[in-house]
């Protein structure tokens, strides 16, 4: 069953319900990133158990390098 969400603004269909899983579609794998969903930060040790929903907001940072 899909689900529909917002990534980084942008309108997705994915097919994960887990954070964790949802990162892994999108491509993310191992990457070091942020997450906030419905702009509530989720640290990494909660992605696996944190399921998202129908129209939830997901927000996905990668850390800058430089200064």
């Amino acid at each position: 069953m899909k689900i529909r969400i917002k990534v980084n603004g942008k309108e997705r269909d994915v097919q994960e319900v887990s954070l964790e899983g949802i990162l892994k579609e999108l491509g993310f794998g191992e990457a070091k990133v942020a997450t906030a969903v419905n702009g509530e930060f989720v640290p990494v040790t909660a992605r696996a158990e944190r399921r998202l929903q129908q129209g939830d907001r997901l927000e996905v940072l990668a850390p800058m390098q430089g200064g």
